[in-house]
């Protein structure tokens, strides 16, 4: 059949048999069968060391390329766990009672694999050699589901890409730490964690956001979590999050990555620092004692403190979650202490399925857990802005304008994937007379509606519109009161 197949019709089919693409599908798969066995044998002799140096280095049945030897790494792993002895007359019986005698190749092939001469000394150098075969089968097979996929997947080409890294990304995850040794590791990160706690007298582990009470209610914004900002349009989350933003990357000192689906990148630099300056756009187009020297120094020092910052904006509009993905990922590489990004806003990215672009609520499902997916990965903060839907403006009495969790666009995937969700809103925007605007007047609040990890509660804040910038602000007494 392969004689009358084009070259392009034969490179699909050994692709699919697991060949590599240009040699044919008789390629034997990198592996080193001695070097397994000789392993299994250490294991009979020195079980609880070489067994435990197994465990701790992250082995697992996909290291063994001999469909027996994997059989039998399950059956010594198992004993091992459960304290029971490695002997062949023992481990003969349970591979019997499995009906798994015949595979290991019988009390012959069983037999072979306890008798066969080996030197434990060689444990390090033959663990590696494995480690390595399996770490080239591994790429082998990513590549050929790459090629396939390339070839036939009706997905974007970001999409692709996206699967691919995050299949060589498992790789070099699985390569690095097994079960029981993460297990170790995030028990030993845990009790750093509480150590923390108990010297820091209050303060805040993770990095400050610039606004006192949110930093103390979620313990400042850490690696691996997902802020989400919600509000009605017009509220200002676009400035809430350029100012955390700002305090990141100008007070802290650290690179951050923004993604502005809706906004430009040079009308978000010029918020900044209207923001960072305290000048405003309005002194600026003013005719007459617009700026005084005191306010052209300030904006001169704020253009420097921007110009020497490592901020990276991003403005691609209507992003796919796979394409985010990728170019956060090349930041990093380019700025390994990134410490947070934050996004413009989510329901304005898109998917890079089909599928889910054939459903909303699917589409944002995909976007926000890709989001905290890739702030795991990262190990980073990621800040999401999100729209609410009209629910606030339809609130009666005193209550309109409140926003709730429920009031998000198709919310219950990102109500699930968030770590802390933030709601906010401007009391004078619904504000029904110019008595009650007059009472209020540029009061906001952040609603910490959920966390994971810590309270929820309310963040006062005054917005000041001709800055683009928020405060933090004392509750008023009534405000107190409803507290």
């Amino acid at each position: 059949m392969n004689e009358t197949m084009s070259p392009e019709t034969k490179e699909k089919a050994d692709l699919k048999a697991g060949a590599p693409a240009h040699t044919g599908a008789n390629v034997v798969m990198p592996q080193a069968p001695n070097i397994e066995k000789s392993l299994l044998a250490m294991m009979t002799i020195d079980p609880t060391n070489i067994v435990s140096q197994c465990v701790s280095k992250g082995m697992t049945s996909d290291f063994f390329y001999i469909p027996a030897h994997r059989i039998l790494w399950e059956i010594f792993r198992e004993r091992y766990d459960k304290g029971i002895p490695i002997d062949v007359t023992s481990v003969m019986q349970q591979l019997a009672d499995k009906k798994q005698l015949e595979a290991v190749g019988g009390p012959a092939g069983l037999t072979d694999v306890f008798s066969y001469t080996t030197n434990t000394g060689l444990f390090n150098l033959h663990f590696e050699t494995l480690k390595e075969k399996y770490i080239r089968r591994s790429i082998i097979l990513t590549a050929n589901q790459a090629s396939e996929s390339a070839y036939t997947s009706e997905a974007e080409v970001d999409a692709l890409l996206d699967e691919t890294e995050q299949a060589v990304l498992k790789i070099r995850q699985s390569t690095d730490k097994g079960g029981e040794w993460k297990l170790s590791a995030d028990i030993a990160a845990a009790v750093n964690n509480m150590e923390r706690m108990m010297s820091s007298k209050g303060e805040v582990l993770g990095l400050t956001t610039g606004y006192p009470r949110l930093d103390s209610m979620i313990n400042g914004l850490k690696g691996g979590e997902l802020f989400i900002i919600a509000a009605r349009p017009s509220m200002g989350k676009t400035s809430f999050l350029l100012n955390i933003m700002e305090h990141l990357a100008l007070n802290v000192k650290k690179p951050i990555l923004i993604f502005s689906c809706e906004m430009p990148s040079v009308q978000l630099v010029e918020r900044l620092l209207y923001a960072r300056s305290g000048v405003s756009k309005q002194q600026l187009l003013a005719k007459q004692g617009g700026l005084s020297k005191e306010d052209m120094k300030r904006l001169k020092y704020a253009i420097n403190e921007l110009r020497a910052s490592n901020i990276v904006i991003d403005d691609t509009a209507a992003i796919s979650i796979a394409e985010l993905r990728a170019k956060a990922r090349r930041v990093m590489r380019d700025h390994p202490d990134l410490c947070a990004i934050g996004i413009d806003y989510l329901q304005l990215m898109r998917s890079h399925t089909k599928q889910a672009q054939n459903s909303r609520e699917r589409e944002i499902a995909e976007i926000s857990g890709g989001l905290k997916s890739l702030a795991k990965e990262l190990n980073l903060p990621i800040i999401a802005l999100a729209q609410l839907n009209r629910g606030p403006e339809n609130r009666p009495g005193k209550n309109k304008g409140v926003p709730m969790m429920s009031d998000l666009r198709e919310s219950g995937a990102i109500e699930q994937d968030a770590d802390m969700i933030g709601l906010l809103y401007r009391m004078a925007y619904y504000a029904e007379d110019d008595e009650e605007r007059e009472n209020v007047g540029s009061d906001a609040n952040l609603a910490l509606s959920k966390n994971r990890n810590g309270p929820t509660g309310d963040i006062p804040l005054t917005f000041i519109p001709e800055l683009m910038r928020f405060t933090p602000r004392i509750p008023r007494a009534d405000e107190e009161e409803e507290g």
